[in-house]
Order: structure tokens, then C-alpha cells, then sequence
């Protein structure tokens, strides 16, 4: 039996197991106690088990008062959006995320349209576990509102931000993976509008995967070709509730997450240089730019709401983090692969170069990551040794435990939504950073046999 995870970013867990409709009923009436009734936003990426859930979370929203606005099913970075453009006291995405398709969850937004910050979001956990929850009476129940003109707003929102002539005018050819998840109809409609030639799979939002959700090489290896197959200038990728943007190139190679923020800051920095956020597993690549245009390049906790915290005290310009998560701030707070695929097309056309081309043209590292199934009661031995066997490196504890030398990193953190401890490693070469990782693995083996 997987028992219901429960994070200050919302819940996660295995349907009919973990997760059950009553927690989502409870967890939603936790935002709604938190944020004194009002308005807020719902959507769902498309999963099967997302009607129950959704089901569930309006009755407690309503329960509690609130106006809901229904978005159906939508991108992740659509909700953050809406909640901004509807003056909304918060929002829920029912998703799992990159998670196989029999896991589930509630993400939640405050009122900025950013997911929780640890705080806040710590704040609501403690009202789902004391119960302690506003009840509306009979006669000031909330209503339900449908919006399904949120994509419209997502969609025009993008287009403002790029030159939408010079990019129509290379009538780009796109193959998109949208996996049957949230991001298949505003592909469509961006694409369109940016008369790009695009095919569209996994379009239909029935949250029926036709492969494994995370956009990660080896699930990916079957669409590769097919970029080439059709004489596409670039392949993107999404994960299920849109909020992680993959690359191919031209060629069918893929290009991963990592440099789909590195190639997006790049953009945005020709256009307007500023501070640059990341978080502390995300490749020095984006570094190396920051400091090409001379800008700093700022590092927070791995986490969304954590980059979007550093984000707005330094006043970014970008951010994001290597899974593919592009944050750009005019567009909203949350990770948003419709603006990355706006901002690498426009990178395309101003260069007028391949995307292989440009690959080729950033800082190469080799970046290795691993998970291991490890109690977290183990890590601060882990983390004593490793500091012991590496006493010339730099460390870090603002996030785990991060491992630092002139020309490479390790990072070894318990994942937020996972019950795994997460290992990368990042050197000039590929066996470099696979033995950081194996040196790493090594220890977490002598100190959990069964990992």
C-alpha cells in the first residue's frame, strides 16, 4: 500500500491507494480555509482518475464558498495564468505531474499564480491534518464557473512576447509529443498561430500515455526518428500537465530538458540581459551564459516555488530549472514550455541557424542523474561521509548537500514528491560525472543494502 505524499507544494499518490477522493476533498478545503473563501481557479491534466479528483476538490471548494472558475483541462502554467488574470485568491491543477499514469495529486497556487511557497504551503498542511476547516451555510455555498477561454489568454499572452512576423516568415516545420496530457490543444493553437507547420502527438487530452509520461531519452525513443522522418525543423516534447518542455533536433537527437532553459536564457538575455535564477541541480551551462552577458546567475533549493521566491527578490529577468522548466516572469510564475517554444523558435529565427547548430555552439558538460529508494533518516551520516571523502570540495546545504569543484558538481537530495533521494552529477565528461554518481551510490548501498 503507497501511503499519500504530502508536501508544502500539494499532495501526490497511487489512485484508490494513497490517494482517495476524500483527501482531495479535505486538501482542497484546506485552500479555501487558508485563503478565506473567494475565488479560485481548477483545472486537470488529462488523466483518467482526474474527473473523481476534480469532482471532489469542487465539492470541498465549494463547501467552503468559493467562486470556482473550471478551466477543464489545461496546462499547469494556464492555471498560474488565470489565477493572475482572474484576480483569484488561488488555484488547484489535479496532476501527478511526470508520474506514471496510475498516480494522481493536487498542485497548489496563491494568489500570485506561483505554486505555494514552502510557508504558505506549510500553513495548509497543517489546516489538512487538524481538520480545522471554514463551513459555509446553506445559503452561501460558492458557484462554478466554466473558463475555457484561458488557453485564449495563455496563447495571446506568448505571442505579444516574440517578434510573431519574423518567425512566420521561416515557416518552421514542428513535430510536438504532447502524450495525450493538457499541452496538446495550446501546442496547436500557439503553432498555428505562429504559422508554424506542425504535427501534433498525443493530441487528444485523455490522459491515455503512449508512453512513459517523463520526456526523458529513453521514453522518448521512438519520436527521435520521426523528427527526421518528417523533414521537422525541431521536435518538443511535454510532460502531462505541460509544464516541461523537451528538445530534438533536426537530426532525431535528443537534446534533453537541460538545454532547453539554457537555450531559452540565451534568448531572452539578447533581448533584455538581467539576473538569471536556477536551482542547484540545474547545469552550469546556464551559468556560462549569465556570466557571456555578463549578469549574475543566482541559485535557490530545487522546487519551483523556491527558483520563484529567489526570482522575485533578485528581480529576474528568467529562470527555471533543467527539467525543462522555463520561468519567465511576463508570462507568469510557474514553468511554462509554450513560452520556451516560443523563445527557441525565436532563437531560430534571429540566428537563422540549426538547433544542432546552437547546441553545438553552448558550453558541453556531461550531467548524470540517479534515485535511489533511501530513508531520509540515513542522509545526514550520507552527507558526514561524502564530506569526508571529499574534503577539497566547496559545500552547500542550502538544499541536501551540494559538492562543488572548479570544473564539476555533485548534488544529493531527498526528492519533494518522491519517496527517493535524488543524485546529480555534473563534469566536463561523461565517465567524470557517472563517477561522482557511482562513488555517491556506493555509500547509499552500504547504508541500505536493498537500494
Amino acid at each position: 500500500m503507497h501511503e499519500l505524499i504530502v508536501s508544502v507544494s500539494g499532495i501526490r499518490g497511487i489512485v484508490g491507494e494513497g490517494l482517495a477522493p476524500d483527501k482531495a476533498l479535505r486538501f482542497a478545503e484546506a485552500l479555501a480555509t487558508h485563503a478565506q473563501g473567494g475565488r479560485m481557479v481548477v483545472s486537470s491534466d488529462g488523466r483518467p482518475s482526474g474527473g473523481m479528483l476534480k469532482h471532489a476538490v469542487l465539492g470541498g471548494l465549494l463547501g467552503c464558498g468559493c467562486e470556482v472558475h473550471d478551466l477543464g483541462i489545461a496546462p499547469t502554467p494556464t492555471v498560474g495564468l488565470a489565477v493572475r488574470t482572474l484576480q483569484a485568491a488561488g488555484g488547484i491543477q489535479i496532476t501527478a505531474s511526470h508520474n506514471p499514469a496510475p498516480w494522481n495529486g493536487l498542485k497548489l497556487f496563491g494568489p500570485d499564480g506561483a505554486v505555494l511557497s514552502p510557508a504558505a504551503g506549510d500553513k495548509i498542511r497543517q489546516i489538512f491534518e487538524r481538520g480545522d476547516v471554514r463551513r459555509a451555510t446553506w445559503n452561501q455555498l460558492g458557484t462554478v464557473h466554466d473558463c475555457p477561454q484561458a488557453l485564449t489568454w495563455h496563447r495571446d499572452r506568448v505571442l505579444e512576447l516574440v517578434d510573431v512576423v519574423k518567425i512566420r516568415s521561416k515557416q518552421f516545420k514542428v513535430l510536438v509529443d504532447a502524450n495525450g496530457g493538457s499541452g496538446g490543444l495550446l501546442s496547436r493553437q500557439l503553432l498555428d498561430s505562429l504559422q508554424v507547420r506542425s504535427t501534433i502527438l498525443g493530441g487528444n487530452t485523455d490522459g491515455l500515455f503512449q508512453h512513459e509520461p517523463e520526456p526523458t531519452a529513453a521514453n522518448l525513443i521512438d519520436l527521435s526518428p520521426r523528427v527526421t522522418e518528417m523533414g521537422a525543423d525541431i521536435g518538443f516534447a511535454l510532460d502531462p500537465d505541460a509544464d516541461r518542455l523537451a528538445l530534438i533536433d533536426e537530426a532525431g537527437r535528443y537534446i534533453g530538458e537541460e538545454l532547453t532553459l539554457a537555450l531559452a536564457v540565451k534568448c531572452r538575455l539578447r533581448q533584455e540581459p538581467g539576473p538569471v535564477v536556477i536551482n542547484m541541480s540545474t547545469s552550469r551551462v546556464v551559468e556560462d551564459i549569465a556570466a557571456q552577458f555578463r549578469v549574475p546567475c543566482h541559485r535557490s533549493a530545487v522546487g519551483e516555488a523556491n527558483v520563484v521566491g529567489l526570482m522575485k527578490e533578485v528581480n529576474a529577468t528568467i529562470g527555471g530549472e533543467g527539467n525543462g522548466g522555463v520561468i519567465d516572469p511576463r508570462v507568469g510564475w510557474v514553468r511554462d514550455p509554450f513560452i520556451g517554444m516560443a523563445l527557441v523558435l525565436t532563437l531560430l529565427a534571429d540566428t537563422g541557424k540549426k538547433l544542432s547548430t546552437l547546441v553545438a555552439e553552448l558550453p558541453s558538460y556531461a550531467i548524470e542523474k540517479k534515485k535511489y529508494t533511501v530513508a531520509r533518516a540515513g542522509l545526514p551520516k550520507l552527507f558526514e561521509a561524502l564530506q569526508k571523502l571529499w574534503p577539497e570540495a566547496k559545500t552547500n546545504h542550502v538544499d541536501g548537500l551540494r559538492l562543488d569543484w572548479p570544473d564539476r558538481w555533485v548534488h544529493v537530495r531527498p526528492s519533494n514528491t518522491e519517496p527517493i533521494v535524488r543524485v546529480i552529477a555534473e563534469a566536463p565528461k561523461v565517465d567524470d560525472a557517472e563517477s561522482l554518481c557511482k562513488k555517491v551510490g556506493k555509500l547509499l548501498g552500504d547504508q541500505n543494502p536493498k537500494s
